[in-house]
């Protein structure tokens, strides 16, 4: 495999800049997730690292190689899209051996007919190979998508957002799947999404792209932990993240250039009715979700009408209706312009 660097890329179609000064090292071996919404600049960035974009300024290379003007054949790099993609008329077979038949690549129906069954065991649909592939599974046609991209063994795979079009329990087990196999064989990958499960999931460092530019890059655990703006802690957490003015919690101690609090329903605490509550804000229960072993509880504050969601163990959640105390243990201080404010 080989290291991607992206070197302050910019990219724009008329007035729209779709990547602003993007700039990613990559290195070998690497899983790398950028997420962010619709119109973040996620594919196109997927797009110019294979070429089938131009940038306007900036540089890609590809294991030291400068292939900013290299035509996409020229590259190296394998693009698994979000629709399958499949050849209709062709067996699994064909579909994963067509990459390999390519007159540059040169090689024998026995060196062929080797890589298929290699990449089809990883895939772990060696009995699906003579199948025709559109009668398979929206699953096992992903697959194919995606062992088509194997068989090549490129310097960098690209995936867009490989998995959204299959059902929830799809993309679980194939998400499982995709991380094994780029384990498994060392892959640098780099994966958009606008999942945060799948980034929270596969990724090696997650990148997230607000408007064209790349606002934090880190580990999962990093970027949900200590998140650098209110579109970083916005982007990750389930449920979202509560966001909540200065002014809703006035008992709280903040440093004066906070204007806005981010408070994770984790960090939450109902407090028991008989506990001590003064100082601590109060707030009624609207509704209540059950989610396997701890339910979400959504809360109004008495005192300025704004919703908290806390996650909480069977235990400790009253009817709805009832008026509580909670505590928090833990916050995100934010300025006027969104960005962290360190308590320290």
């Amino acid at each position: 495999m080989a290291d991607l660097h992206i070197a302050a890329v910019s990219k724009s179609f008329g007035t729209t800049q779709a990547v602003q000064d993007l700039e990613i090292n990559i290195a070998s071996g690497e899983f790398v997730v950028l997420l962010g919404p619709s119109g973040a600049g996620k594919t196109t960035t997927l797009r110019l690292v294979a070429g089938l974009e131009v940038p306007d300024t900036g540089r890609v290379c590809i294991d030291g190689r400068d292939v900013t003007d290299l035509a996409p054949a020229m590259r190296d790099v394998t693009f698994v899209f979000q629709q399958y993609s499949l050849y209709p008329h062709l067996s699994v077979y064909d579909n994963l051996a067509f990459p390999l038949r390519s007159p540059l690549r040169n090689l024998s129906e026995a060196d062929i007919r080797a890589k298929v069954g290699e990449v089809a065991r990883m895939l772990r649909m060696e009995d699906k190979l003579q199948n025709p592939s559109n009668l398979l599974s929206g699953g096992q046609m992903q697959r194919v998508a995606i062992g088509r991209a194997l068989v090549r063994n490129p310097a960098v795979y690209l995936m867009d957002e490989p998995l959204s079009s299959l059902d929830a329990r799809l993309r679980s087990d194939l998400r499982i799947e995709l991380k094994r196999i780029q384990q498994d064989m060392g892959a640098t990958l780099l994966y958009v999404t606008h999942d945060q499960v799948e980034a929270l999931t596969m990724a090696t460092r997650i990148g997230v792209l607000d408007n064209g530019r790349l606002v934090q890059l880190g580990s999962p655990q990093e970027v949900y932990e200590d998140p650098n703006s209110v579109a970083v802690a916005s982007r990750l957490g389930s449920p979202r993240i509560n966001l909540l003015p200065r002014s809703a919690l006035p008992q709280l101690m903040l440093a004066p250039t906070v204007t806005m609090l981010g408070v994770r329903a984790e960090h939450v605490q109902i407090l028991a009715q008989d506990a001590d509550t003064a100082g601590h804000p109060s707030a009624r229960i609207l509704r209540i979700e059950q989610l396997s072993d701890q339910y979400l509880v959504h809360l109004r504050l008495l005192d300025g009408g704004h919703d908290v969601i806390v996650a909480a163990p069977p235990g400790q959640v009253a009817e709805p209706g009832t008026d509580v105390h909670f505590t928090i243990v833990q916050s995100l201080w934010f300025d006027g312009n969104g960005q962290r404010v360190r308590s320290r």
